[in-house]
């Protein structure tokens, strides 16, 4: 891979030669690049150094001198920690660099509130994209970050807790806010996945499968099994709320979510066990 095509990363440095930071300055600087698309760490030891074949970097602090000074020689920059102003550093920087640009990626993952977790494993069961699991202790857990789809909270929902929590999440109590009795009821009425599409889940997607083979085995048509899927997927889009049209879209097909199904319901039995 050449050296143009690394993309910016961004240290926030809070070791020797720089102050620290107030937790609220350093949310919003973190929030301001995120938001960008940047990859953010970081450091309160030593200051970093990029190797001439790393990728380019951008080291902001609350300097207690001038910031330092780097060598023309390494891709490093060196810059004031200032929330309001990081993320057009960070842009300048990776325009230096002639780093790719970050695009629009939106940092979006699943957190679980443990002093509100049940441990009940709903979310195991209802996830089709493998993004928890459990740990050694048989407790749940965020395993696969990467497999979360963006803008969708589809899992927060079935929480009878409201323990999931979604940061970039554009309202509370999904977002991270406190927990009101008012949503914590109103969560509630969500939780039940069988009667969110209308009876024992796992029945139904065996039953559709079987429905799907029968129906497509013999005419093998394409279009009219896309046209199918549509159609159930709009359904289902209303009944769930705010599931982004592209995630229904990535789901798998109907033996494969059938598979997937049972194979979390194994699992969370098992983890309950």
């Amino acid at each position: 891979m050449a050296l143009s095509d690394l993309p910016l990363r961004v240290v926030l440095y809070e070791g020797s030669g720089a102050a620290t930071v107030a937790p609220a300055d350093r949310f919003a600087a973190v929030s301001a690049l995120l938001e960008r698309g940047f990859g953010v760490t970081r450091a309160g030891a030593e200051r970093p150094v990029a190797p001439a074949d790393t990728s380019p970097l951008l080291v902001v602090g609350r300097w207690q001198d001038s910031p330092p000074t780097a060598d023309s020689a390494q891709r490093l920059r060196w810059g004031q920690l200032d929330s309001a102003t990081v993320a057009d550093q960070a842009e300048a920087a990776r325009a230096e660099f002639a780093a790719p640009a970050p695009g629009a990626w939106k940092p979006w993952f699943p957190v679980i509130d443990y002093d509100r977790c049940t441990n009940c494993m709903q979310c195991l069961s209802f996830c089709l994209f493998g993004v928890y699991g459990v740990d050694g202790e048989k407790r749940i857990q965020v395993q696969n970050n990467d497999n979360c789809k963006t803008n969708c909270p589809a899992c927060s929902r079935v929480c009878p807790e409201a323990a999931i929590m979604f940061p970039k999440y554009k309202a509370g109590p999904i977002n991270g806010d406190a927990v009101s009795d008012s949503d914590l009821n109103r969560e509630k009425m969500k939780i039940d996945i069988s009667a969110l599409l209308g009876g024992d889940v796992y029945s139904l997607l065996r039953d559709r499968s079987e429905r799907a083979r029968s129906r497509f085995g013999k005419e093998r048509d394409s279009d009219k099994a896309l046209a199918e899927r549509q159609k159930c997927l709009t359904k289902l889009a209303a009944l769930a709320g705010d599931i982004p049209p592209e995630v229904l879209m990535s789901l798998p097909s109907p033996e494969e979510i059938a598979r997937k199904a049972e194979e979390a319901a194994a699992k969370a039995k098992a983890a309950l066990q």
